[in-house]
């Protein structure tokens, strides 16, 4: 009778240790501190499920509950599934990793950027591709009407805060842009583009969405202006299909050639072949054309996935 009396004890403290043991445990639960990383943040949101997902497959949860400070543009999840419905992918699980590690590191700039802060112009995000070398994705910002990243994805939700820096939700998934991308984004480039696209032209659009790379000097919408004056009487509307071809072909080259990469007397090969041009830099960087008219290169190191952009104030004149 002792024997059980000491068991019944001993059984009574077990029970009694381990209960209270439990409820310590759920108590130290209930004040672990939340997770209000970028990450964390994203976690708790029921329309960002599918970045999650992503940012777990992709190796960049941990990432993003990192120090940082970082500026995330969050993709929903109708943006996600609209995204993957115009790729091969029929899935999130089938989009290989490091295509989806870029994808989803062109939506990240370094930095806490609140919407206050943003204005009209260029970011950089950590995004890389196979012909931009150390040079990360450039991400047009324009914030004419609203907030909208590379033409294509528009904020709808601004200045989520977290620990490490800030969230802006985005209605569309932005991929990698191409120089096509980038340059029917910014409106800086209209004119370009309506030449581009001018009936009689090559199919520019499809070439310069191609692999590449290409570096395109592309002048502004001002240039164009100009260039019409300076064409007058007839201006831009009297020159041949055939002649608009070369004056564009003049402004496309191959490669990936970044602006610390230019030098003195520079002589370079363009697609409206055999024609060259000239860099120059003393005095900042110009470009002389085979006519010896002289054209300012306004910005540099537009990255893309397939080549780079570089900014005229004057529209490049070869031989016709």
């Amino acid at each position: 009778m002792k024997i059980l009396s000491k068991l019944k004890v001993a059984f009574a403290i077990i029970a009694f240790t381990s209960l209270s043991s439990f409820a310590i445990s759920c108590d130290n639960e209930d004040d672990m501190p939340a997770d209000n990383t970028i990450t964390g943040i994203a976690k708790t949101n029921p329309n960002l499920t599918i970045l999650v997902q992503a940012l777990v497959k992709a190796e960049l949860a941990g990432t993003l509950q990192g120090v940082g400070p970082f500026t995330v543009f969050a993709p929903t999840d109708a943006a996600f599934i609209a995204f993957l419905k115009t790729t091969p992918y029929a899935t999130l699980n089938d989009v290989p990793k490091e295509a989806l590690t870029q994808i989803l590191l062109n939506h990240v700039v370094s930095g806490k950027i609140k919407s206050t802060d943003l204005s009209t112009g260029y970011a950089k995000t950590l995004a890389k591709s196979a012909t931009s070398g150390t040079n990360t994705m450039s991400l047009y910002i324009d914030i004419m009407s609203g907030v909208k990243l590379n033409g294509v994805a528009k904020v709808t939700i601004a200045d989520v805060m977290a620990s490490n820096g800030v969230v802006h939700v985005v209605d569309a998934v932005i991929n990698l842009p191409t120089v096509v991308t980038h340059a029917t984004a910014n409106a800086n480039f209209t004119s370009l583009v309506g030449a581009l696209t001018k009936a009689g032209q090559p199919n520019f659009v499809s070439i310069l969405s191609g692999t590449g790379p290409f570096t395109v000097f592309a002048p502004t919408n001002d240039a164009f202006t100009a260039f019409n004056t300076e064409l007058a009487p007839g201006g831009i509307a009297g020159v041949s299909s055939a002649n608009l071809t070369k004056v564009l072909q003049y402004h496309v080259v191959s490669g990936n050639i970044l602006a610390a990469s230019l030098t003195e007397g520079q002589i370079v090969n363009t697609l409206q072949t055999p024609q060259k041009f000239t860099v120059q830099l003393t005095g900042g960087a110009k470009i002389k054309d085979v006519n010896n008219r002289i054209s300012t290169i306004v910005a540099t190191d537009v990255q893309c996935s397939n080549g780079v952009i570089h900014v005229l104030n004057k529209v490049l004149l070869p031989t016709l």
